[in-house]
């Protein structure tokens, strides 16, 4: 198999992604598995993420991983949102801590 690119995306557009390749020909085992996953857990509604990328675009030291990663998880408190960033060398400051909580209980 052929790699032609490579994003960062969010459970629901992974889900949709997965759901439209299943109408076209059968999914292999971890195909499967994967959606099966991504329909019980992928709890951001297509407008919400949408909207929440945008608003976390404009928070500097986010990367798209990041914001995916946000998107994906939805913390909803500091605790969570520590454990979001436990293993990455970017800082987030107490401030943008707080902005990112605040836009995720807007938008969940």
């Amino acid at each position: 198999m052929e790699i032609k690119e490579e994003a960062f995306v969010s459970w629901h557009d992974a889900k949709k992604i997965l759901e439209k390749k299943a109408k076209e020909k059968e999914l292999g085992y971890e195909q499967k598995n994967a959606l099966e996953h991504l329909r019980k857990f992928s709890r951001a509604p297509q407008k919400a993420a949408e909207g929440l990328v945008s608003e976390l675009d404009k928070i500097e030291r986010l990367k798209d991983r990041h914001k995916v990663a946000i998107v994906n998880m939805l913390p909803r408190d500091d605790e969570e949102l520590r454990l979001l960033f436990a293993n990455e060398i970017v800082t987030v400051s107490d401030e943008d801590k707080k902005k990112i909580i605040s836009l995720v209980k807007k938008f969940a």
